[in-house]
């Protein structure tokens, strides 16, 4: 019995004709692919006819200009064209495959892949073993060529698996559902590999080598399981080498570039397993665990470099794979002359091999029913009718005939190797052009490109708020002072897109009683669209430094998890987030043991910084997220219900940090003066950017600059520092109100300041009493409630550190308008009324200032909406800079003196 040894694939010599004239001339190619495929691209936009299929057709038209015609094209042109045609098939795999496999599955979502696996595992592995077996025995048994049943199954390995190149550029033309497209790509690029092996086995066997069982499980084992572990281990340590790349765009993108390439070269050439299974197993790694590495600017010129990257791939190789098709038949039209009827087979194995996908996805049904998303039976036809062929299939099949002409054995005649050719050309033309072509017609048959009712009705609502906001920018841009004013009626010609909205914009959750089915989906939909808001602010917060990469693929992670729930339960992204985030109960011990306190705060931020992070970004995702839905849906009791659901979702992480502020308060010091010193130089970095790219200063004072910052910013990264709890008296002092106070009003109230600590539920003062003091929020939470004003607007009736809650009230000798409960574990201060109304009468400059700090409170309160889009920090700056506040609802100025605030 002869060895089998994993081998790499069988891609010998490629044929040396035509290959005459200068190296050079192979550019000329790459040249006239790109010009064509740009001229494909422009004119088909807005079209149906694939891009793909255009390409593939051009190169045809090419390749039979070259080959068809007595002269060809003659020249350098020619010469280019034939040097293409005649390329190495190894060179081939080796020139395209890492980066386009790498782009394509680096580009896939790991949660939907997770839930798809099993899908994918089945159509890969079982199904390419079903249909080469399909395909070889159709082969043997109908086709006149006295092929061996191993040269038959060697053609129907080689046909069995759809091309990723194909498939997945297909895909991104059409409309089809994401879990569909997950499960076609994944299947492609799994099966591509499986396709691979199987071909190297009944390669082996046709050249002569004896096989069993043992040493065929063996050879699989060794190629799959090999090639998983290479795409693992070069993934680990190029993620690592990423880590200490700081705010290098070029070199991270370029190290993604290489690593793909040198993955596929050290698995298929080194290694001698599949090349093509380490480079996906590398791309879904990056995908799981790298993504957040890549930041802001840096992610953004990723995506558009893959993007670029995997167009050009796809324009030259499809465009090639019809050039070679074109040869194949015109460089050996002899042979067909004499084989007429090879053309009528052609169209019969094109027929078995949809027979054969049928039959595949026909068997795993079931199996695919069960597993992961399920699947129904209208994407089982656009499943079936998905399985294109494409390079790969014609590289193996060149790789044949290059080996058949180095073999002088009957099995591997050049006529055998002619006919793979022929065939396998023939398979990729008509899949792409019949099923290619048509694959969107199915989709749009059965209703999978067609938005929901749902969002049909957001559209429309949307579309009225654009019509708004054009309105309002018109506003603002229709006159300056250099060239007057502007024609509305001209400039609303050409917005089209708005011109034609029907009758009064409608609430989309405004349904009546014969829409009643829409109430769920409207409820599915907002879920979806608050989980989207989460996920996009962990972005945002992953940008500022507020979060790290490993919290970031936790907290993103668990919005993936959830948003698999929304038709059926209520908002829970908290649940993935459990595990990572608890107390020990041996904690308590550490204050009362005899470790240094310095020590022991090391030890609690090293072990509680993650959960405190992951705690505050997902209360502040979420409410983030609601407030973007509350101003983008107004009012709704769909709306309500989500928000309602967010709100209770944030329990656990406030608990969570209340503990950590009652026993560790240092950690969240630590950690939130972290998040600053971050965000701070990183708001000096773009402002020196920003400063360049004005043009105030010039690239060498910007390195300079930025350089400084950058150097900050890793030692920063990389030694974050420990932080001493304040005294009493730096508290005080950091409280804005006693902060800004004048220096003689000050010290009589530090001295007369009572420090307290209450916990969640504490009520500082009720609604109705008599004003005994004001209380200055140190640390923690305070919401307010009332039973005579309404709040129903304010989505965060809340009152954080830096706050003064009670003095309006105390300066206007009235009681107090709401309840002012801990929402948290407090630290604050009190002071009461005798000190601040003593104080107040004592200078004109003091009362002024009371009043302006009152106002910022109180406007909380009466004005919810205006106060939640300024935040504390404008409002602040609003009242200290005048004294006047402007009344947002009625557009009057209001006098902050205590019968003009009353009146609100």
């Amino acid at each position: 019995m002869g060895s089998l040894a994993p081998g790499s694939l069988p891609l010998q010599e490629a044929s040396k004709e035509g290959s005459s004239g200068a190296a050079e001339d192979a550019v000329i190619f790459v040249g006239i692919s790109l010009v064509l495929g740009i001229a494909s691209r422009h004119l088909l936009g807005g079209t149906r006819v694939p891009y793909t299929v255009a390409l593939l057709l051009l190169g045809v038209g090419l390749g039979s200009l070259e080959y068809g015609t007595d002269s060809g094209l003659g020249g350098r042109v020619g010469n280019s064209i034939r040097m293409w045609a005649n390329i190495n098939p190894n060179l081939l795999l080796f020139g395209f495959l890492p980066a386009l496999l790498f782009e394509s599955s680096f580009a896939m979502e790991v949660h939907q892949i997770k839930r798809c696996m099993a899908q994918m595992v089945l159509l890969a592995g079982p199904g390419v073993l079903i249909s080469t077996f399909c395909l070889g025995a159709a082969l043997k048994l109908t086709f006149p060529y006295g092929w061996t049943w191993k040269i038959s199954l060697l053609l129907g390995g080689l046909l069995s698996a759809t091309d990723p190149v194909a498939v997945v550029a297909l895909l991104k033309e059409l409309g089809a559902s994401k879990k569909l497209n997950t499960i076609i790509e994944g299947e492609s690029l799994m099966n591509d590999g499986t396709a691979i092996v199987v071909y190297q086995l009944f390669y082996k066997m046709v050249i002569g080598e004896s096989l069993n069982v043992g040493g065929i499980v063996k050879f699989l084992s060794q190629v799959t399981l090999g090639a998983v572990a290479i795409g693992i281990a070069f993934g680990i340590v190029s993620a690592l080498w990423l880590g200490f790349i700081f705010n290098d765009t070029v070199i991270e993108i370029t190290l993604t570039l290489a690593v793909s390439y040198i993955v596929y070269y050290t698995a298929q050439d080194g290694a001698e397993v599949s090349g093509v299974l380490a480079v996906m197993t590398l791309g879904i790694f990056y995908a799981a665990f790298a993504r957040t590495a890549f930041k802001g600017d840096g992610q953004k010129s990723l995506h558009h470099f893959w993007e670029m990257v995997a167009y050009i791939a796809n324009t030259l190789i499809f465009i090639l794979s019809g050039v070679v098709i074109a040869e194949g038949v015109l460089n050996n039209y002899s042979h067909f002359e004499r084989h007429g009827s090879s053309w009528g087979y052609l169209i019969l194995l094109y027929v078995f091999v949809q027979l054969s996908r049928i039959i595949v996805v026909g068997l795993l049904y079931p199996f695919l029913c069960y597993f992961g998303y399920g699947l129904n039976w209208k994407e089982a036809i656009v499943l079936i009718w998905s399985g294109l062929r494409g390079a790969v299939a014609l590289a193996l099949s060149l790789s044949f005939r290059s080996s058949s002409n180095s073999f002088n054995q009957a099995y591997l005649s050049r006529e055998v190797g002619i006919l793979f050719v022929f065939f396998t050309g023939g398979i990729v033309f008509l899949t792409l052009i019949v099923n290619g072509s048509t694959a969107q017609f199915f989709i749009h048959l059965f209703d999978m490109d067609k938005l929901s009712a749902t969002k049909i009705r957001i559209l429309n609502y949307t579309k009225h708020e654009m019509l708004n906001k054009a309105l309002e920018a018109f506003g603002g841009l229709g006159d300056d002072e250099e060239l007057g004013p502007a024609d509305w009626p001209t400039v609303q010609r050409h917005i089209t897109c708005l011109n034609d909205l029907d009758g009064q914009r409608t609430h989309p959750h405004n349904v009546s009683e014969s829409e009643n089915h829409l109430q769920n989906m409207n409820l599915k939909d907002i879920r979806i669209r608050l989980l989207n808001g989460v996920q996009s602010a962990y972005w945002g917060m992953l940008e500022e430094g507020r979060i790290n990469q490993t919290a970031a693929n936790l907290l993103m992670q668990s919005v993936d998890e959830a948003m698999d729930l929304v038709s059926n339960e209520a908002l829970c992204d908290w649940r993935g987030l459990k595990r990572s985030v608890h107390l020990p109960s041996y904690y308590k011990y550490l204050h009362i043991s005899r470790i240094p306190q310095r020590l022991v705060t090391y030890f609690t931020v090293q072990r509680l910084e993650s959960a405190c992070y992951i705690c505050a970004a997902f209360l502040r995702a979420h409410r983030i997220a609601r407030r973007q839905l509350h101003e983008f849906i107004g009012d709704s009791e769909i709306a309500s219900v989500v928000i309602n659901e967010s709100t209770e979702e944030g329990e656990e992480a406030r608990r969570f940090l209340e503990d950590v502020r009652s026993s560790f308060p240092e950690v969240l010091r630590v950690v939130k003066t972290r998040q600053v010193a971050y965000s701070i130089l990183k708001h000096l970095s773009d402002y020196v950017q920003n400063l360049q790219s004005v043009g105030l200063l010039e690239e060498k004072e910007v390195v300079h600059l930025d350089d400084a910052v950058q150097t900050d910013l890793k030692k920063l990264l990389r030694n974050p520092p420990l932080v001493k709890m304040p005294r009493i008296g730096d508290l005080m002092s950091a409280h804005p109100m006693l902060g800004a106070l004048p220096s003689s009003g000050r010290a009589p109230l530090e001295n007369c300041t009572k420090e307290t600590m209450k916990f969640r539920g504490v009520a500082l003062y009720k609604e109705g009493s008599k004003p005994n003091g004001i209380w200055l929020i140190s640390l923690g939470v305070v919401k307010w409630e009332s039973k005579v004003l309404k709040n129903k607007h304010a989505l965060h009736p809340t009152f954080t550190h830096g706050s003064t809650l009670g003095l309006y009230e105390v300066l206007i000798g009235k009681p107090y308008i709401c309840d002012m409960i801990t929402d948290s574990v407090v630290h604050c201060f009190f002071i009461d009324t005798e000190k601040i109304l003593s104080l107040f009468k004592s200078d004109p400059a003091i009362e002024d200032f009371l009043w302006q700090e009152s106002a910022i409170a109180i406007s909380k309160i009466l004005l919810p909406q205006i106060f939640e889009k300024m935040g504390m920090p404008e409002m602040r700056s609003l009242v200290a800079e005048r004294s006047t506040m402007k009344n947002y609802i009625s557009g009057e100025a209001i006098e902050i003196k205590p019968n003009l605030l009353a009146s609100c």
